[in-house]
C-alpha cells in the first residue's frame, strides 16, 4: 500500500492535511498495548 493510499485513508480521521492524528493515535495504542502485554507477562511469571 503506498503512501498517498494511507494518507487518504486517513483523511477522514483528520482536518489536518497529511496522517498527524491518524498516525498519534496508532503510537498511543501501540504504547497503550504493549504496556498492557508487559503487565500481563510480568504477571504471569512472578509466581515461578
Amino acid at each position: 500500500m503506498s503512501t498517498d493510499a494511507l494518507v487518504t485513508l486517513a483523511a477522514p480521521i483528520s482536518d489536518e492535511p497529511g496522517p498527524g492524528l491518524f498516525l498519534r493515535i496508532i503510537v498511543i495504542a501501540s504504547f497503550v498495548g504493549v504496556g498492557l502485554l508487559v503487565w500481563i507477562m510480568a504477571r504471569a511469571f512472578r509466581g515461578n
